[in-house]
């Protein structure tokens, strides 16, 4: 297992690292290196077309990367929110949707939030392979996935459910997946963050 200066060593390098969320263990990488993120998405096997989510430890890091933002009120905690990236910002991103990107603020304390506020954010999907159960322990991550990072950030047992994935880019909010907070919640909660 790695430590928290080495995870942050190898993700400034460009390479693969598994790191806790607030909800399951992320596969993630630089989001800035087009390569990191295409080897994240081989590793993985997942198909370029599907988006990965920026994830970040403050909506100041987020804004650093897609100014558009600002004016936005981003969620922290167990929700991942799809937004507007009119200037196509981090393409490798965005999947089959140039003109959306998914952006997070999980809820991290000890090893898991220095990583993040030292790198300011990361791409990062769940460090499982495509279509397989989220990884709620190291354990639980395939070999393959750990054959294939520079760094793994243990610090135990993990929630387990994803982060619920909510699509802010038309007229109305609506949930593409429901995970950690049920669908009624989680629109109630980005209502009342949207009006603020």
């Amino acid at each position: 297992m790695s430590t928290a200066d080495q995870t942050v060593a190898a993700i400034a390098a460009g390479r693969l690292v598994v790191i806790p969320t607030d909800t399951v263990y992320g596969l993630a990488c630089r989001p800035d290196s087009e390569e990191a993120v295409r080897a994240l998405s081989q590793l993985k096997r997942r198909a370029p077309q599907q988006p990965i989510a920026l994830v970040a430890a403050s909506a100041d890091a987020l804004v650093e990367l897609v100014p558009e933002l600002a004016p936005r009120r981003v969620l922290v905690g167990p929700y991942t929110l799809v937004v507007p990236n009119p200037a196509g910002r981090l393409p490798w991103l965005a999947g089959a949707r140039p003109d959306a990107i998914g952006v997070r603020l999980p809820e991290l304390s000890g090893s898991a939030a220095s990583v993040l506020e030292r790198v300011g954010a990361v791409a990062a999907t769940s460090a499982n392979l495509h279509g397989c159960p989220d990884p709620r322990r190291i354990e639980d991550v395939p070999g393959e996935i750990l054959a294939g990072v520079a760094a793994v950030l243990d610090v135990g047992e993990l929630p387990g459910l994803p982060s619920t994935v909510l699509d802010l880019t038309g007229p109305e909010p609506r949930v593409l997946r429901e995970g950690a907070v049920p669908e009624a919640e989680a629109l109630a909660r980005v209502a009342a963050a949207l009006e603020d």
